[in-house]
């Protein structure tokens, strides 16, 4: 630390991302990519042409990729933000709403809530999950700080219904609730229908699981017009170009093709069945998950020693040391192939554990 750092940051913990190997040679079930590349959609959408363009900056407004949003989710405009990835939304909503409030979540949840926390100095509460490691919204009936919820959650992939999030909304009108919807589209069900009946509810989404678009660093929010127009103000006042052109572009292409969309989604739900049923068979206690990963532990292996362990077998998984989940580890649903890999790596891990 330079003798420069502001003392009011000296004891920020930074957000740890899932490591990203340089080399290949690795099954990365690690940070919950989809194993799909985009839809075709978005590389017909990615023309030499477009690519010329980027000499120019980009609309602030995002306009096609907005406008397409609310198409796809029957929205007015005006109440959607696009954002780089849905980190910075989130980013912009604690910064917007949450100093005079605070903020309440979960103590098994994303990380980057209580970072931008520390970061922006807000105060805030952390809620503990139930012993089956499942939210129960009783839980923040009466709290007078602003509540974020993943739902399904992170790290664990446990879904809370629609009806649960509307006891939420409605218990407190002077209370911000939001939703964010990372991992929404594999088994649950959007709230934001609701933003339209509730002015203090947002919703946060991204294009990085279920569209495959990690890579181009999508999101979004949605919520009442006055409350887009607050994080439009942070926006404005922060970087009005955040999104790029090919970005823009790549977003509006793939909320265009929902046969792929369906097709992909459909493809990693049952893959992740697939992969609960195996891991079940071999021993392990497993997280029920509407997400596109698993949290799962075992008996016979530490979570750290197995996240090693497939590590030196070429396999990368997320391992969250410390906490209430020291003991499991964390896997993306890959593909049909990088999975019968990872089952295959864990038996061989396992009989040698058994052996030992």
């Amino acid at each position: 630390m330079s003798r420069f750092f502001s003392t009011d940051l000296k004891d920020l913990n930074p957000y740890i991302p899932g490591e990203q190997p340089v080399s290949g040679g690795f099954v990365k079930l690690n940070t919950n990519e989809s194993p799909f590349p985009p839809s075709p959609e978005v590389k017909k959408a990615l023309d030499e042409s477009r690519v010329s363009e980027l000499r120019l900056y980009s609309d602030p407004t995002a306009k096609t990729l907005t406008d397409a949003i609310a198409r796809y989710y029957g929205v007015p405009s005006d109440s959607i933000v696009t954002s780089n990835g849905s980190d910075e939304i989130l980013a912009f909503i604690i910064k917007a709403f949450c100093k005079d409030r605070g903020l309440a979540f979960a103590d098994v949840t994303y990380g980057f809530y209580e970072v931008f926390c520390k970061l922006f100095g807000v105060e805030f509460v952390t809620v503990p999950l139930d012993r089956d490691f499942k939210i129960d919204v009783n839980d923040y009936k009466g709290l007078s700080q602003n509540i974020i919820i993943a739902n399904p959650n992170a790290q664990t992939g446990v879904y809370i219904p629609v009806s649960d999030i509307k006891t939420l909304v409605s218990e407190n009108k002077e209370r911000l609730v939001i939703i964010d919807e990372a991992y929404v589209d594999f088994g649950g069900e959007s709230v934001i229908p609701l933003t339209r009946e509730y002015d203090n509810l947002v919703v946060v989404q991204t294009f990085s699981k279920s569209r495959s678009l990690a890579g181009a660093r999508i999101g979004f929010m949605v919520a009442d017009a006055a409350l887009a127009a607050d994080v439009k103000k942070i926006k404005y006042s922060f970087n009005p170009y955040n999104l790029n052109r090919l970005s823009i572009l790549a977003g509006a292409a793939a909320l265009a093709d929902k046969e792929y969309f369906v097709k992909t989604t459909a493809e990693i739900i049952k893959n992740r069945e697939f992969l609960t049923d195996s891991l079940k068979l071999m021993g392990f206690k497993v997280i029920d998950s509407k997400a596109n990963f698993v949290l799962a532990s075992h008996g016979a292996e530490s979570g750290r020693d197995l996240y090693l362990a497939l590590k030196k077998e070429g396999v990368l998984v997320r391992h969250f040391p410390g906490g209430r989940i020291d003991d499991f580890i964390r896997i993306t649903v890959g593909s049909a192939e990088e999975l019968a890999v990872l089952i295959q790596k864990l038996g061989i891990i396992l009989q040698g554990a058994e052996n030992a």
